[in-house]
């Protein structure tokens, strides 16, 4: 959060900056007021991986003192405000990477369902499904699903947070084996894949089936 002053607070992103000439990574902090969006250099940033520079930029911004804790509501399932802010950040359905991924499949002329079930009955919904290809694409967002990249294991409520993610990674397995054995082909993609990498992957399914040139 960043203190707004008079009682206010907004809250804040970090977001990554590539340099066209230089190639040096910025890392930079935005917030909302309600009119504009400002936003406040933090520094450079030079890690392997988006997210490990994601995580300077956020100890940047603590460091430089602009970031103010949330309170945690006292209902909150969330061990830590930084843990509950991850939890609202992935969100269940039209999230960025799924929006992104359609639109790159409506260029390329494919038409499709939205979170839709593939079976009707089954409780599962796909993000975005093909009924006559009988494909079934489903955009994993790495917290819930414990992407093995970005995931990082709880270090409080261990106990609840390891049956929780054992539970969502037994629901995919489900899910899976479920559409597969009713002659479905499942595609699953991480959030942080590149749209482009997983569209392709989709058309070449889609079309395979359907032989759309």
């Amino acid at each position: 959060m960043v203190d707004l002053g008079n009682g206010r607070v907004a809250h804040a992103s970090v977001s990554l900056r590539i340099l066209p000439k230089t190639r040096r990574i910025r890392a930079v902090l935005r917030w909302g007021d309600g009119r504009k969006s400002p936003e406040r250099y933090l520094g450079e940033v030079e890690h392997d991986t988006r997210a490990a520079n994601l995580a300077e930029g956020w100890r940047l911004a603590w460091a430089k003192g602009l970031l103010k804790e949330e309170t945690l509501p006292e209902d909150s399932a969330a061990s830590t405000p930084a843990v509950r802010a991850s939890m609202k950040g992935n969100r269940g359905k039209d999230t960025k990477p799924e929006k992104a991924l359609r639109s790159l499949l409506f260029k390329e002329g494919l038409r499709y369902r939205v979170n839709a079930p593939p079976i009707q009955g089954l409780r599962r919904t796909a993000d975005v499904l093909f009924p006559k290809a009988r494909v079934a694409v489903f955009v994993d967002g790495c917290f819930w699903h414990v992407c093995p990249e970005h995931h990082r294991p709880a270090t409080k409520n261990t106990d609840f947070w390891t049956e929780k993610f054992a539970d969502n990674r037994r629901r995919d397995a489900e899910t899976n084996r479920i559409l597969e054995e009713a002659g479905w082909t499942v595609i699953r993609a991480w959030e942080h894949e590149a749209p482009e990498d997983v569209a392709r992957r989709v058309i070449s399914a889609v079309r395979g089936v359907t032989g759309e040139a």
